[in-house]
């Protein structure tokens, strides 16, 4: 069974990119996560300490970045989906980031993983 939590447009700001411009000032990102979880135990309980609780996720997510200061969004894509793995006991992550306004003539741009835990939960 692949249950699926997931979040989607998640904005924050961080510090990123490549040029001496953009290490100095807050740029827009959109996040979309899916996230596998099994949903059973907490469905059956009812009880939110046994869900993934995707508020948490969210803020440790704004705080990630927040903390943060990359050239590139591969590389804060790859960090952060490594630590949700971990942090969250993660069996696979999907994670879309966009930076809106990256290029002028796009809604966006971005990158789009899949990482999978070498523990399965």
């Amino acid at each position: 069974m692949k249950d699926l939590v997931f979040i989607e447009g998640l904005k924050t700001q961080a510090v990123i990119g490549v040029y001496e411009w953009e290490k100095k000032i807050q740029q827009d990102l959109v996040f979309d996560l899916e996230m596998e979880h099994d949903n059973r135990v907490p469905a059956e309980t009812d009880d939110l300490a046994k869900t993934l609780d995707y508020e948490a996720v969210s803020n440790y997510i704004v705080a990630f970045c927040n903390e943060r200061q990359f050239e590139l969004i591969e590389t804060l894509a790859e960090h952060l989906v490594g630590e949700l793995i971990g942090q969250f006991k993660l069996n696979a992550v999907t994670l879309t980031l966009r930076k809106p306004g990256a290029v002028s003539s796009a809604q966006a741009v971005g990158v789009k993983i899949h990482r999978k835990s070498a523990v399965t939960y």
